[in-house]
């Protein structure tokens, strides 16, 4: 989440208008994440987050994809954000000339420091949103696959290695091994496809003293690939440790939830290490890209793409799912 446009009090109580969730009581822009503009909305009725679309980060025309998606989980039970719909049924409307939304909020914390318990709820928890995701009737392709990649790496190559010497020759030579060794034939169906810590939230379970995921949001990602693509981008954003480290511990735990509801096949488990890679040289490319354009000041965090360039030195090296804790 990020603010890229502001909005007046005015525009704002306008827009709450249209809906019937009495008026406005406070709001503040949300900083985390980089895609869109999020706001957390308070009214006399309850608490809401708006999301404004920005053109440049999120395509108009996907939002039916991805607020149907939203609202088919959670009729199946999956705690995510539930879309509202105005007076005149729409749930899509327009904020200061651009889309906007109003979503459920969902009660829960992200988790600042990530335990082995965290990643096996996770684990759960990503294999029931895939299981109920099997259903649902649209398509969206994964435009952050490979054509993606090298889309943003022919946008960002000539000032790549102003970030980090070499790094646009790093990345074009891992461009070209994994178009040698991408797989083509794995189980596919709806994925997250951004499920960072910052967009699961979590509540202790007292009976149990353990963590349970209480909400997963941010589906503004979603599309339809190969299921294991959400773990491996699970492997790098949930199991390494601040220090670059990467801990099999937390890989095993969230890889044995996960297998609780959803089991993988030998083949999902051989092709992780691949998956794991591309999933960060993804997230290298699209840090990089927001690195360098992200407009002057606008109300969000850039995030250090060479994170990613470590992770994708590790998964290189890895030969096969052993060295994710699977034995």
């Amino acid at each position: 989440m990020a603010v890229y446009t502001d909005v007046s009090d005015e525009e704002m109580e306008d827009f709450v208008a249209l809906y019937a969730i009495g008026e406005v009581v406070s709001f503040k822009g949300i900083a985390e994440g980089v895609s869109n503009s999020n706001f957390l909305l308070q009214t006399d009725t309850g608490t809401y987050i708006l999301t404004l679309y920005e053109e440049r980060r999120t395509n108009p025309a996907d939002l039916p994809f991805f607020l149907d998606l939203m609202e088919h989980l959670a009729a199946r039970g999956l705690a995510c954000p539930t879309p509202l719909h105005a007076r005149d049924g729409a749930v899509i409307g327009q904020l200061c000339g651009k889309p906007a939304a109003l979503v459920s909020f969902l009660q829960g914390l992200s988790p600042r420091r990530i335990t082995p318990d965290h990643c096996a709820a996770l684990g759960e928890a990503m294999a029931r949103m895939h299981v109920a995701g099997a259903d649902f009737p649209r398509t969206r392709p994964n435009d952050l696959s490979q054509d993606g990649w090298h889309a943003l790496f022919k946008a960002t190559k000539g000032r790549a290695d102003k970030v980090a010497p070499g790094l646009a020759d790093k990345i074009k030579s891992a461009l070209a091994e994994l178009k040698k060794t991408w797989p083509s034939d794995l189980p596919r169906g709806l994925i997250h496809a951004d499920l960072f810590p910052d967009n699961v939230f979590f509540r202790g379970d007292k009976a149990t003293g353990t963590e349970r995921v209480s909400g997963i949001i941010d589906f503004y990602f979603a599309c339809t690939d190969f299921l294991a693509y959400d773990v491996a981008i699970c492997l790098n954003a949930w199991c390494f440790e601040a220090d670059g480290a990467f801990n099999a511990t937390k890989a095993r735990q969230m890889l044995a939830g996960y297998r609780r509801v959803r089991d993988l096949s030998p083949a999902e488990l051989a092709a992780l290490p691949v998956l794991a890679q591309g999933a960060a040289l993804r997230f290298l490319l699209t840090r990089l890209f927001d690195w360098l354009d992200t407009p002057p000041g606008a109300f969000v965090k850039r995030k250090d793409p060479l994170e990613y360039l470590r992770k994708l030195r590790f998964h290189q090296q890895v030969g096969g799912p052993g060295g994710y804790g699977i034995l």
